[in-house]
């Protein structure tokens, strides 16, 4: 019995098991379903677009739809415009090729209610905004299964397993490429010098034949992301950088295997392995970009707590975020995390708003306060009322701005495509055009081409131009500088995560800082002690109430103390309490039954046990008091880095604008700033605003470079054009940034401008080369002057001049 071919899905089966209906043949009912729906709304067409190939027949799927209407679906995964309409990321399962987006795409846009359906290739995620109150979301989940697709919402968890698995792909592409170009390079030296020397006729057939098994793979697998990213480009009508290296390769590998079959000439198998290899160096480090992207968010969601504790008519019962409403009471002990913002009801204690602010002091907090989810309650039992849901709440809005700064595409990107768009249609317009000119007219104004026919001399002659202008010394220009350029900015402490940042940092002309941790050192030192009492036996007793406690201020005196007096002493102090916010206190009972009381904090904790002692200071202070007398007294400050000033004056001096924003107050602010020479400040500014700031700056086309450390700077990092982190910052400040200053040192900062500055002049240079190499060759070989081989080494040739150009990178001023 024979097969034949739904009129849907275009999959073959036996004739018996069809559904026919006249002409048309069906596998199931679903692929008639979808046929006649798609003839009846006049989209016909998809099977044009589609073509020759085969899709899945529908899936029956049997599923409530009803829950991508319930409260919890909406909560968590939708999201409300500024227009008042909802919006929702999807997965859309199915999708294939650019005709299956285009029926998708169509389709929603052409239902009622829908406002805007954009769906993404190259991951399948279609982002939705439709109107609630015409159509809800079920609804539009069944008009894409009526249409042989399914659709979920988007879960992170996809997204990291496909950024997983795009990475290893590439991986194994580029080594196979890695390791086919290393092989051959050494035959091609054995095929160049034999040119020259003589080789055996033999020998050289097989030459040809090893390095036709190194490129076959190499053009095919290694380079079939450039075949795929070529026949899509085609599919929408543009000419992208895949389809010039595929086309370039192919050509180019056509005509080695007619020379190896006998033909007149040299292979260029080796110029085929190498133009692959060098593109696919630059995708995987691409790819690495993306899922360094996804690792990222995924790091920050982490942080956020899946539950809390909330207490109804005084019980207690734990509760997933997304069902805690405004108004309700949450509990939160010693240690735990602030997982939604709210107003603090009952109690009092510290928090820990590093995370938030960058500050490493902890920041007390009593009723009527206002405390924010991402900070940590450092040491009481405290119960506060929520004031936002979890999706409005602080961490929650960081990680939604976090998610739309690294989904944006930088300009470079569309500007580079435009420029490969070009280049290519005109090289293979030239070549096509040298072609029919020798084929027709038979101009013959160079070589000698002996023992080849007319259309082998025609062929030859376009195959030059092609060979003489493949863009290698083009596609070197960027990389081999960027490369160069990003090893000097190493050996300064400077990882560059993408070779694009360099240009961007050589444009800057505004330059962003964090204070806490970059300007300064982000850790509290003694500036000032006044001990009145050096009393061995006294110092013990300080030395060991600073041991109790945990508290950065106290961790610094230790310090000061162990290094200022080599005999200390731990004693058995008792009754040991922590005084929120203030200090502690303590009690010390010695040989002959006397009792000690021992205090140790800020000036409040003095007033508060009736101690009357004036000190005042613009720093953090520590006093000591032993039974109602102070003992001692230290002022604590972060000290400013010393090679910040250098910098400020290199960017004022190179036109670059410095803006310092910090959540510190106003008066700590003016002090740093004015220190370091930095007249512009802002102050009291939190995460959001810190971010709020820079994209302010972007819209005044400004091109800001910003730097920081602390989760608390990732969102403002992320909408910076390049984002540096400090070396000593947390885990998601440095995967999130662009560049990461691994001493921890301004300085390293200054020399990134200066380097990139210089990799981006030597860059242009480069550029140059290559456009004068082209305009000087390119009409050479349409006139036949120049072989394949010679144009071959002519290509080699420049190569190595932009190489060699890009080595003085390394040359001082």
């Amino acid at each position: 019995m024979g097969k034949v071919q739904c009129n849907h899905c275009h999959l073959s089966f036996d004739d018996g098991v069809m559904i026919k209906e006249g002409d048309l043949n069906f596998c199931c009912k679903g692929c008639q379903g979808v046929y006649h729906l798609l003839k009846d709304d006049g989209l016909e067409s998809f099977y044009d677009k589609l073509g020759n190939k085969t899709i899945s027949p529908p899936i029956e799927i049997n599923d409530d739809v009803q829950r991508f209407d319930t409260k919890s679906f909406e909560d968590t995964f939708i999201t409300e415009t500024n227009n008042g309409f909802k919006q929702i990321d999807l997965i859309i399962e199915g999708i294939h090729c650019a005709a299956c987006v285009w029926l998708n795409e169509k389709v929603l846009y052409e239902t009622p209610g829908i406002i805007s359906a954009d769906i993404n290739f190259t991951n399948n995620k279609a982002k939705i905004i439709w109107d609630n109150e015409k159509i809800n979301l079920s609804d539009i989940i069944l008009k894409i299964r009526s249409i042989g697709y399914n659709a979920y919402a988007y879960d992170a968890s996809v997204a990291d397993e496909q950024a997983v698995k795009s990475k290893r792909e590439y991986f194994i592409r580029m080594m196979v490429a890695v390791f086919a170009s290393m092989n051959i390079m050494m035959l091609a030296v054995a095929k160049y010098t034999g040119f020259f020397t003589g080789i055996d006729e033999q020998i050289r057939n097989y030459i040809h034949i090893a390095e036709f098994i190194l490129a076959t793979p190499v053009l095919f697998y290694s380079g079939w992301i450039f075949f795929r990213g070529a026949y899509f480009g085609l599919k929408n009508k543009i000419l992208n950088m895949d389809f010039l290296v595929s086309s370039g390769a192919s050509l180019t590998y056509i005509y080695s295997l007619f020379v190896m079959f006998g033909a007149k000439g040299e292979s260029y198998f080796d110029s085929v392995v190498m133009i692959i290899t060098f593109v696919l160096v630059g995708k995987y480090l691409e790819v690495i970009g993306k899922k360094s992207a996804v690792d990222t968010l995924d790091k920050i969601k982490s942080s956020i707590p899946l539950e809390a504790t909330i207490v109804e008519d005084g019980v207690k019962k734990t509760v997933a975020l997304n069902n805690i409403k405004v108004g309700d009471t949450i509990e939160i002990r010693s240690g735990e995390k602030v997982c939604i913002d709210g107003v603090i009801t009952s109690g009092e204690g510290s928090f820990d708003e590093s995370s938030l602010t960058g500050e490493s002091i902890p920041v007390f907090k009593k009723m009527g306060d206002n405390i924010f989810s991402g900070t940590i309650n450092n040491d009481s039992l405290i119960r506060y009322e929520a004031t936002k849901t979890y999706k409005d709440s602080t961490l929650s809005s960081i990680v939604t701005l976090l998610e739309e700064s690294l989904s944006s595409k930088p300009e470079i990107e569309y500007k580079a495509n435009e420029v490969s768009k070009g280049f290519t249609v005109s090289i293979l317009t030239l070549s096509l055009l040298t072609f029919l000119v020798w084929y027709f007219f038979g101009i013959d104004l160079g070589f000698d081409y002996e023992g080849t026919n007319h259309f082998e001399k025609s062929f030859i002659v376009a195959i030059s131009v092609i060979v003489i202008a493949c863009p290698c010394a083009l596609a070197l220009a960027t990389p081999i500088a960027s490369l160069i350029g990003i090893s000097e900015l190493a050996k300064k402490g400077l990882l560059f995560k993408e070779a694009k940042f360099i240009e961007t940092l050589a444009k800057a002309d505004t330059l962003v800082l964090d204070k806490t941790g970059t300007i300064t050192k982000g850790e509290l030192k003694v500036k000032r002690a006044k001990i009145k009492d050096e009393n061995i036996h006294k110092l013990n007793l300080l030395y060991s109430l600073l041991e109790a406690s945990n508290h950065p201020i106290s961790k610094s005196v230790k310090k000061y103390l162990e290094a200022k007096y080599d005999n200390l002493q731990l004693k058995n102090i008792y009754g040991v309490k922590n005084i929120q916010a203030k200090g502690m206190i303590g009690k010390y009972e010695n040989v002959e039954g006397k009792t000690f009381h021992l205090l140790g904090g800020n000036i409040e904790l003095l007033k508060d046990n009736k101690i009357n002692y004036k000190f005042d200071s613009s720093n953090s202070v520590y006093i000591f008091a032993i039974n109602r007398r102070v003992i001692a007294t230290f002022e604590l400050a972060d000290e400013i880095k010393e090679d910040a000033k250098e910098l400020i004056s290199y960017a004022k001096a190179n036109d670059i604008n410095v803006v310092m924003l910090t959540g510190d107050n106003e008066d700590v602010a003016k002090k740093v700033a004015s220190k370091v020479g930095i007249d512009n400040f802002v102050a009291n500014v939190d995460p959001i605003g810190k971010a709020k700031y820079i994209k302010k700056l972007k819209e005044e086309n400004k091109i800001v470079i910003m730097a920081g450390d602390g989760i608390n700077d990732s969102v403002a990092l992320a909408s910076s054009d390049i984002s540096v982190a400090m070396g000593n910052s947390a885990d998601v400040t440095i995967s999130v940034s662009d560049v990461v200053l691994l001493n921890n040192s301004l300085q390293s900062l200054k020399e990134a401008f200066e380097i990139s500055k210089r990799t981006f002049k030597f860059i242009k240079q480069n550029l140059l080369l290559s456009l004068v190499y082209n305009m000087i060759t390119i009409p050479l070989a349409m006139a036949g002057f120049v072989i394949p081989l010679v144009a071959a080494a002519s290509m080699s040739l420049s190569s190595l001049l932009v190489v060699a150009n890009s080595m003085r990178i390394k040359m001082k001023k």
